[in-house]
């Protein structure tokens, strides 16, 4: 790894010389081993073309300032001094598409709809999911009737920053990927527009849109559990013993009145209008479901359960008598990481030059998106809203839908969808008052069951309800003016105005400052939806009296506070208020708050007796790998009595274990392949299909079948349809609230599991913990082999870094030179270091990570601590492609420079950028 002193040591030029060594051997064996096509194509000159610029000087006309100076640290990281906004933005721009412009390229053309024509027919259906929803056009209304003039000017800045980079510049120039590109068709690259850096808002949005998935499960569970099964799976939030982050403290002022008759899944009781027109559409909903699996998850897959973390501690209790903010979003591992680490910097910040910032942005956008400035310092998590809402929608023949018994006409629209390398395609989008029909996207939707009941009140069902989309992110807003108000904030005042503006996706949003007050506010268009009416299932779309209403939630009835009592705001996804206290509902589907409480936890037993929290105490919690359903289940599984002794000897693992999963603990490997079969026997092979992960395949009774369940006779063989990073259950915290809620019920129902022709049938708690503790044993035996003192949680809980498109489904040499890997991991679902994996999937790997890692100090900026989960650049065998990557894996961070006197000290490479 380069060094961080402030030039470069001969310990580093002699890695760099290692680096380019191994560049050239590997080329070279690439070319012996392929002799033609790929091996021979990519020469090292194609590999290195695209390097960028980082020292001496260019010209970048549309600058009209002084000259402007890119400072880069020995990783890569730019710093950029400017004069004005304008030209601030500009090299903002020029720089990003310097390291990272194939992946803002791809980034377009998923929110415009046109993978397509970067890789060709197998791109289509995904196209014409993401055409449906219109997030570029919703993009093009927003830059051209909500965003302010000046923001408009710095998006037009930064278009004109990455268009001087591409003038002149063939493909192979831009990115090594290009080349391969070039080497299947004819690609031209074309010119970035400002609406490109606002469309990009859409994609981030729909990986955070909320409860959508858990809509469509519930949804999907009727046809094989009961109302009562289903709710049993999603427990209501544990405020007992999971803290909200609002807790004792403030919440603005509200009108109205808790209404107690809210209870979840409200609406869609048995017989109701709601759950019985759902299970009209239960065909429709799991094709919708693997449309969504297709779409590509920049944040994270569906139904995994994105999370986050972020907390931040008052003055009264750290080192430095001032506060200390933490951050790590919990987002899709890929290669390069979603995050780009910069700063901005006004050389003397005025009314022409309003920006000394730095932190982590998004390649493709300007500004900063999470970290701090002279004054303020602010954090996201995922708040998990539920913005989203799915209808069932009465078609008829000519083109119109029912609504309130009148038949409306549908607005339909042509898209035509070019294909690289074939002919183009042409789909008609159509939309109710509800939204875009997202079931039209898929040529083989299979008519409904004919045996689906079907509520009286409910128009007769003939070949099935179409199901539209309504969601607050394909309406117009302002989260472009937020990042810019964030940017330049200066006190709490400020910064919750900028918060007002961030209407898409809902975050959570901490904040410090450097006179000491800390806080948090909930920010977002939450939409009011009818009494009555949770969202929790697919509503009718024919009534109006499941309309949302005209207006959502009013930002001064949002939940806030300012300076709690208690010192310290903790926000990792949990419940924001408890339900009972707030007239409004914000969503039914909160992460449980394994990871706050612990986090809670964490930090009140660091400041109890005058104790006091350090930078290195936030980033000891941010490693924090403890297990809190090891904790529930192990004294369990030790009093089992196992005859076997092969798995008596993987019990015994278990032993002394403090619950705690470093990559290097047998005890945590062992307990976590328990957790996941016990998940599998209990809940998950008496899922649906479309739920179970694909290819799995079961001998199940029939739904409406009669008969002993001991009875082998009469069984059908059915196999799971769902994507291996989104199957349930996901292990996620709802399962452990879930499994805590029936853990002392011994003879609880989910107990209780069929026979199979090798085991015996469960009646108990601890005939399935037994079970599932041999099919461990012998599961980890055919991975990791027999001798259980050789096991470790690592071995299983691995990351790999793949390249989100050529690194995924490209040749095998080409994955080979863009991906990363593996590394053995420690952490897990539902720790704070939340590494996750799903359960449901069969499989251990790492599908989720704190995709960065950050501690501002607001006593002394320069002593904050920041850690990519990849590296500053994109392009394949840079030396800074996954400088990072190492530390990120052991919890290390780097220092993190921002005043110009320690920039200075730091920098190792200057690029003047001359008018």
């Amino acid at each position: 790894m380069p060094s961080t002193t402030t030039a470069p040591s001969a310990e580093t030029k002699v890695r760099k010389k290692g680096r380019r060594a191994r560049l050239i051997l590997i080329v070279l064996v690439l070319a012996l081993v392929a002799g033609v096509g790929f091996g021979a194509y990519w020469s090292i000159s194609t590999v290195r073309a695209s390097f960028p610029q980082t020292t001496g000087s260019l010209q970048l006309k549309g600058l009209t300032g002084g000259p402007v100076e890119v400072k880069r640290d020995d990783y890569g990281v730019p710093q950029v001094y400017a004069d004005n906004d304008t030209d601030l933005f500009m090299a903002q721009g020029f720089v990003q598409a310097q390291d990272r412009f194939w992946e803002m390229d791809v980034r377009r053309h998923v929110t415009s709809g046109r993978l397509s024509e970067m890789f060709g027919k197998d791109q289509v259906e995904t196209d014409a999911f993401l055409r449906t929803l219109g997030w570029r056009r919703v993009a093009q209304r927003e830059y051209d009737t909500k965003l302010s003039p000046q923001t408009k000017k710095y998006l037009q800045a930064y278009a004109a920053g990455v268009n001087a980079y591409l003038e002149g510049k063939g493909p192979k120039d831009i990115s090594v990927e290009y080349a391969a590109l070039d080497f299947v068709h004819d690609y031209k690259v074309e010119k970035w527009t400002p609406v490109d850096s606002v469309a990009w808002l859409k994609a981030m949005a729909w990986d955070l849109r909320g409860n959508m998935q858990d809509e469509i499960d519930r949804s999907l569970m009727t046809s094989r559990l009961t109302p009562k099964q289903i709710k049993d799976l999603y427990p209501p939030y544990p405020t007992a013993t999971h803290r909200p982050i609002v807790d004792g403290g403030s919440v603005s002022k509200v009108t109205g009145k808790y209404d107690p008759n809210r209870e979840p899944g409200a609406g869609g009781g048995t017989g109701s209008t709601v759950q019985q027109a759902t299970q009209g559409a239960q065909t429709q909903l799991a094709r919708l479901s693997e449309s969504l699996d297709k779409i590509p998850a920049f944040l994270g897959a569906n139904g995994s359960g994105i999370g986050s973390n972020s907390w931040v501690v008052s003055g009264a209790y750290t080192t430095t008598g001032m506060p200390l903010l933490a951050n790590d979003p919990h987002l899709a591992p890929m290669m390069p990481s979603l995050w780009y680490q910069m700063g901005l910097h006004c050389r003397t910040v005025s009314v022409t030059c309003g920006f000394d910032v730095a932190g982590y942005t998004f390649s493709g956008m300007p500004g900063v998106v999470i970290g701090h400035n002279q004054d303020i310092s602010w954090g996201f998590t995922n708040l998990g809203a539920d913005v989203t809402d799915l209808y069932l929608e009465k078609i008829a023949p000519g083109g119109t839908y029912l609504y309130d018994n009148q038949q409306k006409a549908l607005a339909t629209r042509e898209e035509v969808i070019k294909v690289a390398g074939g002919k183009s395609k042409t789909i008609t989008v159509r939309e109710t008052n509800n939204g875009p029909l997202v079931s039209d996207r898929d040529d083989e939707l299979e008519k409904v069951g004919k045996k689906a009941p079907v509520a009286t009140s409910a128009p007769d069902r003939g070949e099935g309800y179409a199901v539209a989309l309504k969601w607050t992110a394909l309406e117009p807003g302002k989260s472009m003016d937020a990042v810019f108000e964030l940017d330049r904030a200066k006190d709490f005042k400020s910064f919750r105005a900028a918060a007002k503006d961030f209407e898409v996706p809902s975050q959570n949003m901490i904040y410090a400052d450097t006179k000491g007050n800390i806080g948090y506010q909930a920010p977002g268009r939450i939409p009011v939806r009818a009494k009555g009416y949770d969202g929790s299932v697919p509503a009718p779309g024919w009534d109006s009296k499941y309309n949302w209403k005209p207006a959502p939630i009013p930002f001064d009835q949002l939940p806030y506070e300012f300076n709690p009592k208690r010192g310290y705001i903790v926000t990792a996804n949990q419940a924001v208020v408890d339900e009972k206290k707030y007239p409004y509902l914000l969503t039914r589907d909160w992460g449980y708050g394994t990871r706050s409480q612990r986090i809670n936890d964490l930090i009140e037993s660091k400041i109890k007796d005058g104790g006091k929290v350090s930078t290195e105490d936030m980033q000891k919690m941010q490693m924090d790998n403890s297990s809190e359903i090891a904790a529930l289940l192990t004294p369990a599984l030790l009093k089992i009595d196992v005859p076997d002794p092969s798995v008596r000897e993987a019990q015994k693992l278990l032993e002394g274990w403090d619950y705690t999963q470093e990559p290097d603990s047998g005890a945590a490997a062992y307990f976590n392949a328990v957790w996941r079969n016990v998940l599998k026997l209990a809940f998950g092979n008496k899922l649906p299909k479309e739920l179970r992960v694909e290819g799995e395949c079961l001998n199940v009774r029939p739904p409406d079948s009669s008969g002993p369940v001991d009875d082998l006779n009469g069984l059908v063989r059915e196999c799971g349809q769902r994507a291996a990073d989104s199957a349930q259950p996901d292990g996620g915290d709802r399962w452990s609230e879930v499994v805590r809620r029936i853990f002392n019920d011994e003879k609880n129902e989910w107990w209780q599991t069929p026979k199979s022709r090798l085991d015996p049938a469960t009646k108990t708690r601890d005939q399935l913990l037994a079970r599932a503790m041999k099919d461990a044993r012998w599961e980890l035996t055919a991975k990791l082999g027999k001798d259980v003192s050789t096991w470790s949680w690592g071995q299983l809980h691995q990351l790999i870094l793949k390249n989100q498109t050529l690194g995924t489904d490209g040749p095998g040499i080409v994955r080979f030179l863009l991906n990363r890997g593996p590394w053995n991991l420690g952490g897990g679902e539902a720790a704070v270091n939340a590494t996750g994996w799903n359960a449901g999937g069969g499989d251990y790997s790492v599908t989720w990570v704190p995709s960065m890692r950050m501690v501002v100090n607001l006593k002394d900026f320069d002593k904050s601590k920041w850690i990519n989960l990849t590296g500053a650049s994109g392009h394949a065998y840079s030396a800074h492609y996954s400088d990072q990557t190492g530390k990120w894996a052991r919890g290390e961070q780097l220092d993190w420079s921002f005043s110009a006197r320690a920039v200075g000290a730091s920098t190792v490479d200057t690029l003047t950028l001359k008018p």
